[in-house]
């Protein structure tokens, strides 16, 4: 070691004796060392010199343990004929050998643990899942017989989400699995739980403020509370006090089902909980289908599962979520199987919708499922077939998809009340608004007005825009006003996200204005016209082609706001258009000079 490296590790060491006194050595455990690295020889030997077979390793891991993870059969026998324990528990998890070996897929493990009586009912610690729940998610037909032999209930439910083994199978695409599960009573229409996400944000906030209490106390009661901090206990003490509170307000308060049309007419303001609403209520062929797994959904099918059982949370059906999820071809798959193309979910998505959505997904902070790339089916031929099928092409969202950007805004758009035209009009993707116009799309419809939208008298900004006020859930923003900048208050990022066709914007504006007769002059809930849209991305042969066509260059917004504030940075993190600020200058639109990002 070199003269540095060798600083640098007596200074670790330093601290570490300052900060948790004295390095102990870790305990020895040559037999599970040995199992760990299959050496069946070694671990022979070492039992035969007496060592102890059930000293574990840091972590718990048994010999035995291993035995179950390396699928080595013949030494789970030495094991278990020299004394290994065979219900012994790792430190994180608890897991025991058996649940090891039905993880790893090793069903010859699995039955000679049985033969030895291991618990077959044991669970684990994170999640609750048993042995069958792994052995179906590793799908080993013999590890599953043995367990189902052995009197296992094929549909035994995790704690975690009350997930059952068919689901486990699903999720993974274990083809035998699901076979042998069905073939022995496992139940296609069980449901997983359902977490009502506005609940337990209450609950959770609740129990904060328990945890909080707990802690106060011991601050008070510290010698000096000044520089007091909780020890591991105090901390265990205050989590624990919340957890227990939790779970009483959960027994006080069943999970109810939120009516959100009624709550956003109400004035709601809807937070990120109450956008996701309810969570889970998956049954395994929800989980199939959401993975892409083509196989597993067929013999679920042919299995008895209901091909229109919506999930017990958002009331999603197996083809609304293959097109969230962007598989196509699985999806058409299903519709041959009689699935429904007008069930909606909770937030009134459709099939419909989530096909051309899916296409459209624009950019965000969580990675994307891009599925759809690899499908036969084009999102045009998909929406087609859909519509075929008898979908309705002007059915709108009752509320905005978290999903569509998990939240986190960029696009600074409200989709309450869009159709799937509308969606369309977002990705600038005429083939797509000319199929839904050829089905009945009404390309008029607009989204709604936001619950708590921008009421610019709340900070001191007069509207001086002369229009009618738009009532909460009045008309919000139109296709026209996507297909010429940006269609809401994201003039600040939205460039940075949107997805749509290349160069979509005249042709789309042209489409709209020319085919569709569009008014250039419409005003969106904010009071923006078209201008103000295109002026806000700096396109100036928008700009020039909706001038053209009588489109007021000196309307004003709500805000106060001329065409030429739009272009010249009006929020951070947009850089004023120079060009376009000159430009609608040129024709006397009035600069007000009020760029925030300059």
């Amino acid at each position: 070691m070199n003269k540095g490296l060798r600083a640098q590790a007596t200074g670790a060491l330093l601290l570490t004796l300052l900060l948790w006194g004295p390095v102990r050595p870790q305990p020895q455990s040559p037999v599970a060392d040995a199992a760990m690295r299959g050496d069946i020889h070694e671990v022979e030997t070492l039992l035969e010199q007496g060592s102890d077979v059930n000293l574990a390793q840091g972590d718990g891991m048994t010999a035995l343990h291993w035995a179950g993870e390396t699928g080595s059969a013949e030494m789970a026998k030495m094991l278990i004929y020299a004394g290994a324990n065979v219900d012994a528990l790792t430190r994180l998890g608890d897991f025991t050998p058996l649940l090891i070996a039905a993880q790893s897929g090793n069903g010859p493990v699995v039955q000679v643990l049985i033969g030895a009586g291991a618990d077959i009912t044991a669970r684990t610690s994170i999640g609750g899942a048993t042995a069958l729940h792994y052995a179906s998610e590793a799908g080993n037909p013999e590890a599953i017989e043995a367990l189902l032999d052995a009197g296992v209930n094929p549909n035994v439910r995790q704690t975690a989400w009350g997930q059952t083994p068919l689901m486990f199978a699903a999720s993974k695409n274990r083809i035998d699995a699901l076979q042998i599960l069905l073939d022995r009573g496992g139940d296609p229409w069980l449901t997983s739980n359902v977490l009502n996400l506005s609940q337990r944000a209450s609950q959770d906030k609740k129990a904060e403020e328990v945890r909080n209490k707990v802690l106060a106390s011991f601050r008070e009661a510290a010698g000096d509370p000044v520089v007091w901090r909780p020890n591991p206990l105090e901390v265990q003490t205050s989590v624990k006090s919340a957890r227990e509170f939790e779970i009483l307000e959960e027994e006080k308060s069943p999970a109810d089902r939120t009516d959100w049309a009624k709550a956003q007419t109400d004035g709601v303001i809807p937070t990120y909980a109450d956008r996701v609403g309810h969570q889970g209520g998956l049954t395994p062929l929800l989980h199939a289908v959401r993975e892409g797994h083509h196989e597993a959904a067929m013999i679920l099918l042919d299995g008895g599962a209901n091909v229109n059982q919506v999930s017990d949370g958002d009331h999603t059906s197996p083809l609304l979520i293959a097109m969230v999820n962007g598989h196509y071809d699985l999806g058409l798959e299903l519709l041959t199987r009689g699935a429904s193309p007008n069930l909606a979910s909770d937030a009134g998505s459709t099939p419909l919708y989530a096909t051309i959505n899916q296409r459209w997904t624009p950019k965000a902070r969580f990675a994307q499922q891009q599925a759809f790339k690899q499908q036969n089916a084009t999102h045009i031929e998909t929406m087609k077939r859909l519509l075929d099928a008898g979908a309705d092409p002007n059915v709108r969202l009752i509320k905005h998809l978290w999903y569509m950007e998990y939240n986190f805004s960029q696009l600074g758009v409200d989709t309450w009340g869009a159709t799937p035209f509308w969606r369309a009009a977002h990705g600038l993707d005429i083939e797509a608004m000319k199929l839904l116009i050829s089905y009945g799309a009404d390309p008029n419809i607009p989204t709604l007005a936001p619950p708590n939208p921008p009421t610019y008298g709340d900070l001191g900004i007069d509207d001086v825009s002369g229009l009618a006020p738009v009532p909460f859930g009045g008309p919000g923003v139109y296709p026209i006003h996507v297909v010429t900048g940006f269609g809401g208050t994201g003039a600040a990022r939205a460039g940075n996200s949107h997805m749509h066709v290349p160069d979509g914007w005249m042709p789309a504006a042209r489409y709209l204005v020319e085919e569709l007769g569009a008014d250039v002059n419409l005003r969106d809930f904010l009071g923006y016209n078209p201008l103000h849209h295109a002026a806000g991305r700096g396109m100036n042969d928008v700009i020039l082609y909706l001038v053209e066509k009588g489109s007021d260059v000196m309307a004003i917004a709500r805000t106060g706001q001329t065409t030429v504030d739009m272009a010249n940075g009006p929020a951070q993190g947009v850089t004023p258009f120079q060009d376009t600020i000159t430009l609608l200058e040129s024709m006397g639109a009035i600069n007000n000079h009020a760029c925030i990002f300059c």
